[in-house]
């Protein structure tokens, strides 16, 4: 009876979830105040996990998926509430379905006016009832973010942007980046699921499958990161036992976005033979290579675009310019903190490589991927969603901070000041500590609170390099 009750509790948890949702996306809250509601989705999340603990095991699966496809899908409801990147995807596959490189021409160029329409570049009216559109030298105005800036997105997002505007209806507009997000999303789900039932807890998929990020930024948002988290997830799930496979998913990752890169010293955790080393690594580099060949090859200028000036606007070449390495500058002066990233990351990269557990990829993965938020304070929330994924992998749930940090940052941010990016990411350091502290006593002690005995453990008859 009790479990049937918890049971019906996630369900309930999970509908209110679905609805506040629903209610944040399709209302007209920015900024602080869909800060607000967003926090709220957060706490009806952290609710329908708890229950999910006692839920019967063999109604996880099924809660867990119908959670999925509910919590997923609301974020259609509304076209893209908090970030204008997606425009610039439609515009790059705009641009590629006509033949033309991405990386050659910046959306304001008079050269592609012939591509322009009334959703991307609305008319003068448009310009002046909108309000955040980006305005164009020669009067006119655009959705896309930065339009005087080539884009910086690697091979393979410019192959979704491509592979999306192919097949969407004419006249979709941003529902056929939702609606892809919404396949990739739930493709995620069901890849941990998978993965989870064989080698850990389902459960641990709801913290992917009900996370409200995954609405907001990965569906909502349609942010591109989310292709990313799907061959990474991929990645980490074979590179223990196909190696070259596992590095050639990963090197699709780091072709969809870079962040993907600072998951390398997890997948070779415990690796030490060199040749085994270069069975990830070699794919990895070879796929990144061969995929950005082709624009390479058709493109007049280069296929980085924006991606130094991007870095020098975020402030991550100078720590005093803007809201990065926010927990460092705390402690040491702005001089250092460039530096004593470089020093602190390579010695993670080195520690999870050397003694991570060949077995579970991800939780080196996860360490050098939180730790690297941790010391560079992203601005933007959707980066978190490598994040998210990883800690349904590993089921570190105390990692999940630094993803409402970074919707802090940036929600909050602009109106209130670095100093609320600065306290939520010293919070979910705080929340990160105290998480890894109680696992640790946890770990040492009986469930009667007695003192735990390590138990000898036996040789293994096979060893992997």
């Amino acid at each position: 009876m009790f479990r049937a009750r918890s049971l019906f509790l996630a369900a309930l948890l999970l509908a209110a979830l679905t609805a506040a949702l629903a209610v944040l996306l399709g209302g007209d809250a920015l900024g602080a105040r869909f800060l607000a509601g967003y926090a709220g989705c957060w706490a009806l999340f952290a609710g329908a996990l708890v229950a999910l603990r006692r839920v019967p095991a063999h109604s996880v699966v099924p809660l867990v998926l119908a959670g999925a496809v509910a919590v997923t899908v609301v974020g259609l409801v509304a076209e893209p509430r908090t970030s204008t990147d997606s425009y610039r995807y439609a515009w790059d596959g705009r641009v590629q379905a006509a033949g033309l490189s991405p990386y050659d021409h910046v959306p304001a160029d008079p050269a592609l006016a012939r591509l322009r329409d009334g959703w991307l570049f609305p008319d003068a009216a448009g310009c002046a009832q909108e309000r955040g559109l980006a305005p164009l030298a020669d009067g006119g105005c655009t959705r896309i973010n930065r339009p005087s800036v080539h884009t910086i997105y690697p091979p393979v997002a410019e192959g979704w942007f491509l592979l999306v505007d192919t097949v969407s209806p004419a006249g979709s507009r941003h529902k056929g980046l939702q609606t892809g997000a919404v396949v990739l999303s739930l493709a995620v789900t069901g890849l941990l699921v998978v993965v989870l039932r064989r080698r850990g807890d389902p459960r641990r998929a709801a913290l992917w499958a009900w996370c409200p990020a995954v609405p907001v930024e990965a569906v909502n948002n349609a942010h591109v990161d989310v292709l990313a988290v799907l061959f990474s997830v991929a990645a980490l799930a074979l590179v223990s036992r196909r190696r070259v496979t596992g590095g050639v998913l990963l090197g699709l990752a780091i072709a969809a976005k870079l962040l993907p890169a600072v998951l390398l010293p997890g997948a070779l955790s415990g690796t030490r033979r060199p040749r085994a080393v270069l069975s990830v690594v070699a794919p990895a580099m070879t796929v990144v290579g061969l995929l950005y060949l082709p624009y390479v090859l058709l493109s007049d200028g280069s296929v980085l675009g924006y991606l130094g000036g991007y870095a020098r606007e975020e402030g991550y070449d100078d720590a005093g310019a803007g809201g990065r390495y926010a927990l460092l500058r705390l402690v040491l002066p702005d001089a250092w903190a460039t530096p004593a990233v470089l020093l602190v990351m390579t010695a993670v990269a080195l520690a999870v490589w050397w003694r991570g557990d060949p077995e579970r990829p991800w939780r080196g993965a996860l360490f050098t991927t939180g730790t690297a938020f941790l010391l560079l304070t992203p601005g933007y929330s959707w980066y978190a969603l490598l994040l998210v994924a990883l800690v349904a992998l590993d089921g570190r749930w105390e990692w999940l901070g630094l993803a409402l940090a970074g919707a802090v940052a940036y929600l909050a941010g602009p109106t209130v000041g670095p100093g609320a990016a600065t306290a939520a990411y010293g919070a979910a350091a705080v929340a990160v500590c105290a998480g890894a502290w109680l696992r640790h006593r946890g770990d040492r002690a009986a469930p009667d609170g007695t003192p735990h005995r390590p138990v000898p453990r036996r040789p293994r008859l096979t060893t992997r390099p």
